[in-house]
């Protein structure tokens, strides 16, 4: 795990120079604090910020093919790199060290472009053809590890991080309006856009190719892999069959992330798909058990009762830190800070701290269950999309409107609680059934609100942006011939899991204390089966990941196998608030003048919805979301735009 940074020069301008690119690489410096190495070849300028996993003494990067005339720079892990290695060297090909990028490099030779199908793993790579003058860049599957460009005159500059960018000089920084459309739609971007006018990233499962000799260097970019509704098998295979082809793919998916040449952890949550990966640790690995949990001060969202749990079952040595409203307010700013998103939930700070009680715990590598929900349909979402086709058939049915009573049992301000407001939330959008979002028209109201809070110019500059159309031109063209689940778990899949979950929750949070997340549900493998199997083998009735818990029903606890889903949350406004008053830096932040000169918001609006928190009077997610997502884009807007230290 590393950060990776680099210049394209076209033929007539100056080359890159090291300045620059040690500028760029020391803006990724949490991402690789062990050591750093930089390369310029001509119009190809190489950096690399390392974290030391897989063979700390030989693996520096940039690392060369055997004739020195491919160079790669790559930020993750190749997980499967010793059966690539062992089949690269019966066909004749000689490795210089140990590392799992140097199979990188032996494949390209080997495969070209499509050196990227063999590999299983988390990546961000950019290759240098110095023989055929091209540039190679590819993502990994999902969209684990991120990858950033710029077009400037004459150059493309790239990075792990959209900072390590804007440390060259001359740069027009702005946010992009419709980006900023978009995440307060979907909570995060879609396809290439970023918060960033200007700034692009390389899509899930894509590759980009430059041509060196080309004096525009307009990329070249190809999807070689997509997350998609696949065929199930005819006939169907038996639920056990099922379950145990499932297991084994666990079984070997963690197998292979366990890699490294230093300790590995995993975080346990209380849920079932942390469980699931510290059982398979603990049960059929040699690898000592190290787990690492996150709890809250707040009684609602705390799940430490459901981690000893497994704590005790497991015998794992184990280590969890408490939260606060306090420690969330005070880690903030810098969580926004490594997001380089606006965020409209406050989640991803604890998990920031988590990383960082990890990492003093002397551990670089931590392993968790994301990615089960959007593979074995585990949200509420996707229960509460059939609730909503169920009673969409009969509308005006009294006791179909009863199963809302089994939704949400962990929320203290649970929408089921009022039975007309219930009803009124699940029938939003019944005249949408056949659309890809109809899933998600709920969420994508919710968040919406965000948008009442902005400045009437940038209201009016997106007055004819349409957040469906935005998201209908991410999905598959034929999605509508798809059954109503598959199309729900494609929406997620596109939106909250790269666009949220794995950049703004996941790798930025991680990496801001220097650990790399490993994912083992997100294996291609384990999504490729979960894409062929039946709805009914995933959600049964309105029990979640069906086949997940029979994979697993002979190794898990019973109190972990019947516990009700219960999402990751943690508490939002009420944090940046103290005996009934704004923080001092949050009442500054919102202070009119600020806001004013911002021009990102309507001053007046604000006020109310601060009064509005401040008072307690923030009930539901819509007030909530609305002040976090106003606040970090404030943040935002001052560290990356007006570029504040």
């Amino acid at each position: 795990m590393c950060g990776i940074a680099g210049i394209v020069a076209a033929l007539y301008v100056p080359p890159p120079e090291e300045g620059e690119l040690r500028s760029m690489i020391a803006a990724l410096h949490h991402r690789g604090p062990d050591g750093s190495r930089i390369r310029v070849d001509g119009q190809v300028g190489l950096a690399h910020a390392r974290l030391s996993i897989i063979d700390p003494e030989g693996g520096w990067q940039p690392i060369h093919s055997s004739d020195r005339s491919v160079w790669v720079i790559f930020n993750g892990e190749i997980f499967n790199h010793i059966e690539l290695r062992a089949a690269l060297e019966r066909l004749g090909h000689r490795f210089y060290t140990d590392s799992d990028t140097e199979v990188i490099v032996h494949l390209y030779d080997r495969y070209g472009d499509a050196f990227v199908d063999h590999l299983n793993g988390q990546f961000a790579i950019a290759l240098h053809d110095t023989r055929r003058q091209r540039m190679v860049f590819a993502r990994d599957r999902v969209g684990i590890r991120p990858l950033y460009y710029r077009s400037l005159p004459g150059r493309l500059a790239f990075a792990s991080e959209v900072k390590a960018l804007f440390q060259l000089p001359g740069q027009r920084r702005a946010f992009d309006v419709q980006a900023l459309g978009e995440i307060f739609s979907f909570w995060g971007t879609l396809g290439s856009r970023t918060a960033f006018e200007e700034v692009s990233q390389l899509p899930p499962g894509h590759r980009m190719v430059v041509d060196l000799r080309d004096p525009a260097l307009q990329p070249r970019i190809e999807r070689y892999w997509e997350w998609r509704h696949l065929p199930a098998e005819d006939p169907v295979r038996s639920e056990d069959d099922c379950a145990e082809e499932l297991h084994a793919l666990l079984v070997d998916a963690v197998r292979l992330q366990l890699r490294a040449d230093v300790p590995v952890g995993a975080y346990l949550s209380g849920g079932l798909d942390s469980a699931v990966i510290a059982t398979i640790i603990a049960r059929h690995t040699q690898t000592p058990l190290r787990t690492f949990s996150l709890g809250f001060a707040d009684a609602e969202f705390d799940e430490r009762v459901h981690q000893r749990t497994l704590v005790n079952a497991l015998g794992t040595e184990h280590s969890e830190i408490l939260v606060d409203h306090a420690g969330i307010a005070a880690a903030f700013a810098q969580s926004v800070f490594h997001a380089e998103s606006p965020l409209v939930r406050t989640a991803p700070t604890p998990l920031m701290l988590l990383a960082g009680h990890v990492r003093d715990a002397g551990y670089k590598v931590a392993l968790t269950g994301e990615g089960a929900d959007e593979v074995f349909a585990g949200y509420d979402l996707f229960k509460e999309a059939k609730v909503r086709r169920f009673m969409a058939r009969q509308p005006g049915s009294r006791w179909r409107g009863r199963i809302l009573e089994r939704l949400y049992p962990y929320l203290d301000h649970s929408p089921v609680r009022s039975r007309g407001f219930a009803e009124r939330f699940f029938r939003e959008g019944a005249d949408q059934q056949a659309q890809p979002w109809f899933a998600h028209l709920p969420r994508i109201r919710s968040t919406q609100r965000v948008l009442r809070f902005l400045h009437p110019d940038l209201r009016q500059r997106l007055q004819d942006w349409r957040a469906e159309e935005a998201l209908q031109a991410s999905l598959p063209a034929d999605i509508r011939d798809w059954p109503p689940q598959a199309r729900d778990q494609q929406v997620e899949a596109t939106t909250l899991l790269p666009g949220y979950l794995l950049s703004s929750q996941g790798d930025r949070m991680s990496m801001a204390h220097s650990v790399e997340g490993r994912y083992p549900f997100l294996d291609h493998r384990v999504v490729e089966f979960g894409n062929r199997l039946p709805a009914r083998f995933k959600l049964r009735g309105l029990c979640e990941k069906h086949i997940l818990k029979r994979a697993m029903r002979d190794e898990l606890p019973v109190s972990i196998l019947q516990r009700h889903k219960q999402p990751y949350r943690a508490p939002d406004s009420a944090c940046f608030f103290s005996q009934g008053q704004p923080r001092p830096w949050v009442a500054a932040a919102l202070a009119p003048d600020r806001l004013a000169a911002s021009g990102l918001f309507d001053t007046a609006a604000v006020a109310h919805l601060l009064e509005k928190c401040r008072d307690g009077r923030a009930i539901g997610f819509p007030d909530n979301m609305a002040f976090v997502g106003i606040l970090s884009t404030l943040l935002l807007h001052e560290r990356f735009v007006q570029g504040a230290p």
